[in-house]
């Protein structure tokens, strides 16, 4: 059994050798908005983009930097302006914020990854930026975790962080991360922004697919509002300071071991992401059963967290169970309706809705009371084989429009 200890104040400068600084350089008025973390040892470094057509221009640099093995030992991340849809200018301007963390920290430019969000469509203000990367640069520290985490926040209400420690061999290894997400937020193969980082030993093919294993389970798994963003990436950087013997053996226990602790920082850094999901009261667990297999599940699932009708519905605490059945019927799945049965589930119990496709004494006070609770789970059972996944997501609220309708205001 995997011997895994959750941090109590985790931050990416949990993990020995990682410093890091949050400052304020004049991208969002009166807020942090510059982050940088550094590496005091060159980095094996795994990431996955977005899948959007339209990719901002750190996506694209960032990811020919990765596809090129190179070691990664420092991380810029801006947020209020993404630098998405910014042609030509946008590539230069990545560069040259790499450049501007090369100088300041004595590192090669090609070992800095850059990050940005915000609004799409808006040049960044280079000589705030400039500004910003030699002050955060001045500003490194072993307790910067907690400040760079929030300085990378958008229409976040709050920092997310997660961290744990594994044992791997008779030693301890640390894994910690931070991410940012509150809306646009329909992931595949990333998360809107997140970095993990670890002391792990680890070969770096290992490192990549523990990552996408995490994701698949993590970020992959969750949805707020059905929009893949042009921004999307989740890092994993391991710089090998823990003095573990190198993972290298994919069937080895130290590699099974070190893949579920980094999907535990994933699995947190996800979840939190949906219970800040702009204009959130409720944080909803969708469970699909019975699926002809696990692709099918998590398509049905999916379907069902992203339907508005269903979203407003669990909202406004309105046991409307028609529409999961309804959700799941035009997800593409094949399945027979009338073996399907539904449960709405919460920390006070379970209440089943529907059985055999047919409702099944449906308790109406029982289930408002359900609804009334901040967390709510959805099982259905579809009856059709053995595949099964898990997506959480969201309500939708008013506070979501007012949020997106005046984003830039």
């Amino acid at each position: 059994m995997t011997d895994i200890i959750t941090l109590d104040a985790p931050h990416v400068t949990s993990v020995p050798g990682f410093l890091a600084a949050g400052v304020a350089c004049g991208l969002k008025p009166d807020k942090l908005d510059l982050a940088v973390i550094y590496s005091e040892k060159p980095c094996i470094a795994a990431a996955l983009f977005t899948t959007n057509r339209v990719q901002a221009a750190p996506v694209v640099y960032d990811r020919q930097l990765v596809n090129e093995g190179r070691p990664v030992q420092a991380v810029v991340i801006n947020s209020g302006v993404a630098n998405a849809c910014t042609g030509r200018r946008g590539m230069r301007d990545v560069q040259q914020m790499a450049d501007l963390v090369g100088r300041s920290l004595d590192v090669p430019s090609s070992s800095v990854f850059v990050m940005s969000t915000g609004v799409i469509g808006r040049p960044l203000p280079m000589d705030k930026i400039a500004a910003g990367i030699s002050a955060a640069a001045d500003a490194l520290s072993p307790d910067g975790g907690a400040v760079a985490a929030r300085a990378i926040m958008t229409t976040d209400t709050h920092p997310k962080e997660a961290g744990v420690r594994v044992r791997i061999g008779g030693r301890w290894v640390t894994i910690a991360g931070m991410c940012k997400g509150a809306g646009m937020i329909h992931p595949n193969m990333a998360t809107m922004l997140a970095m993990m980082v670890t002391d792990a030993a680890i070969a770096p093919p290992l490192l990549q697919a523990a990552l996408e294993y995490a994701t698949e389970r993590s970020f992959n798994a969750i949805t707020v509002d059905g929009d893949t963003s042009t921004n999307d990436t989740v890092l994993l950087l391991a710089n090998g300071l823990a003095g573990n013997s190198p993972i290298s053996d994919s069937s080895s226990d130290e590699y099974l071991s070190f893949r579920e602790g980094v999907a535990a920082v994933a699995r947190t850094l996800a979840q939190a992401i949906v219970r800040d999901g702009e204009g959130a009261t409720k944080f909803v667990t969708i469970r699909i059963t019975g699926a002809p297999d696990s692709e099918a599940a998590r398509r049905a699932a999916k379907a069902i967290a992203n339907s508005l009708l269903v979203k407003t519905a669990i909202y406004g605490e309105d046991a409307n169970w028609g529409r999961i059945l309804c959700a799941a019927g035009y997800s593409g799945v094949e399945f027979d309706p009338y073996r399907t049965s539904l449960w709405m589930e919460s920390k006070s119990g379970s209440l089943q809705l529907v059985r055999g496709g047919e409702p099944y004494e449906v308790d109406e006070g029982r289930a408002a009371a359900i609804l009334a609770e901040k967390e709510v789970s959805f099982h259905l059972d579809l009856g059709s084989g053995d595949g099964e996944a898990t997506v959480w997501t969201c309500d939708l609220s008013h506070r979501y429009v007012d949020i997106n309708a005046h984003y830039r205001t």
